[in-house]
């Protein structure tokens, strides 16, 4: 069986069951739709990898069909048949993109020859997209994802840092893709052939840590049988991932910030220095400026870390990208729970454009991962998507209803834009802090916006006194 999925259109019972017979012998998938109607609710249902219509039907028909297959699956090849043929439609039909046309009465084999070479031309163009991407990976940023400003200003910061050895401090809430943005900056500078060892300082316990750090010499303490070298030496001659970095304890703060400033250590139990050539890229999802004031974090150790920094948005700061990682995970779990699934509804995706994504990139890709799990067609629909994120539709809804019915005029002087948006922005503000009693924390998700981006516009209006993270 080839697995491919056909859907056949035509309004007369007998036409279509003989097709579908037929079809089937053949090995392939077939789905029925008995009128114009009927076939565009299928395609909005699942996908298929062709469309054979009638050109004839109530409705629009065979052209209707052809234009909706178009819009919602360019890839999906369709043929067409009527039994009136005509230059003028046919040639209307190619240009709008039918790649065949058959005229009734036909024969069984030469339905058969159409049918599979215009789908061995589907699966040679998806081949050859798929070979563009896999060339193109070699110089892009692989898993780094979205053409909002924000990102294209990054993409631009990393191509002009890779291949110095300057210390990087990547900064964003959890969830923003610290670590791929570390990857995108080894695996495209010189040092790519080198290793990329990832630390994950909030999991190491404090009496480990040095060990795990700098490695140690045998008889160095209990159960130390023999030396062991650390993840800095791992990481010689390429690029050490200090992730979490504002969980480092204070003591070990010295011992990171002398390997740093030296490019050596002491194992420990040792005597004798190791020398080491890595870059260093440490991440963190708090604010060390704010912890170097709590006397948590060493001011030293900060500015050597903080040479080049890369603020990641939250989600909510580039829903434009939402559409493309959403469609970017789709495939990849298509392909990991061997799912038929190809694309989000237009109801679904609405959703995903509501909801704030307090958990960012990670929390978009387990919803998709969970939708593409429940879904039983081949399109994602509202039903397989979490209570939250559907109730973010009906929210948001109601709001812009509000702020549109807002009776707004327009002086015949006109008025200054940035001045009354300035001013209804900050009305909202200061109603979201009187609901949460003036924490911050409760206004952000009340706003779904993030805890940076509110306190962004908290000091743009100058609304607000303490500004740390419990406010």
């Amino acid at each position: 069986m080839s697995g491919e999925r056909i859907l056949v259109v035509d309004d007369e019972l007998s036409m279509r069951e003989m097709l579908s017979i037929l079809i089937k012998r053949a090995g392939y998938e077939v789905d029925e739709a008995g009128g114009t109607d009927a076939a565009l609710a299928a395609v909005e249902k699942r996908s298929y990898d062709l469309v054979l219509t009638d050109l004839s039907m109530p409705g629009g028909g065979g052209m209707a069909v052809l234009d909706r297959v178009k819009e919602s699956s360019p890839d999906t090849q369709v043929v067409l048949m009527t039994a009136y043929a005509s230059t003028e439609s046919a040639i209307e039909a190619m240009k709008k993109g039918a790649i065949d046309y058959l005229i009734k009465p036909f024969k069984n084999d030469e339905l058969l020859i159409i049918l599979r070479n215009a789908l061995e031309r589907r699966t040679l163009a998806r081949e050859n997209v798929l070979l563009k991407k896999a060339l193109g990976s070699r110089y892009t940023y692989e898993n780094l994802i979205g053409s909002s400003s924000s990102m294209l200003a990054i993409y631009a910061l990393i191509e002009r840092i890779k291949d110095t050895n300057t210390n990087v401090l990547i900064v964003g809430e959890s969830g923003t893709g610290k670590e791929m943005v570390a990857k995108a900056i080894h695996f495209n500078s010189l040092r790519r052939d080198r290793p990329f060892v990832t630390v994950n300082c909030g999991a190491i316990p404090e009496t480990l840590m040095e060990s795990e750090m700098f490695g140690h010499r045998k008889g160095a303490f209990t159960g130390a049988v023999s030396n062991k070298h650390g993840l800095f030496q791992a990481a010689d001659g390429g690029t050490i991932f200090l992730d979490e970095i504002g969980e480092i304890p204070l003591s070990m703060q010295v011992k990171l910030l002398r390997a740093i400033q030296e490019k050596s250590f002491k194992p420990l139990g040792g005597n004798e220095d190791v020398k080491v050539d890595v870059r260093i890229i440490a991440a963190t999802n708090k604010d060390l400026a704010a912890e170097v004031q709590k006397g948590t974090f060493r001011e030293d150790l900060f500015y050597r870390l903080n040479v080049i920094q890369i603020a990641l948005p939250a989600l909510a700061e580039r829903k434009e990208d939402i559409p493309t990682l959403a469609q970017f995970f789709v495939e990849k779990y298509a392909r990991e729970l061997g799912k038929d699934v190809r694309k989000i509804s237009t109801e679904a995706m609405e959703c995903l454009m509501s909801y704030g994504w307090p958990g960012n990139v990670r929390e978009l890709e387990n919803v998709i991962e969970r939708a593409m799990a429940l879904e039983t067609t081949g399109v994602i629909l509202p039903e397989s998507l979490p209570s939250q994120v559907l109730a973010a539709r009906g929210a948001g809804s109601a709001a812009a209803a509000a702020a549109l019915s807002m009776d707004v005029d327009v002086p015949e002087e006109g008025l200054d834009l940035e001045a009354v948006v300035g001013a209804f922005e900050r009305r909202i503000l200061e109603k979201a802090l009187a609901r949460t009693g003036g924490v911050k924390k409760e206004a952000a998700k009340l706003l779904k916006v993030t805890f940076r981006s509110m306190r962004y516009r908290l000091a743009k209006y100058g609304i607000g006194g303490a500004d740390d993270e419990q406010a």
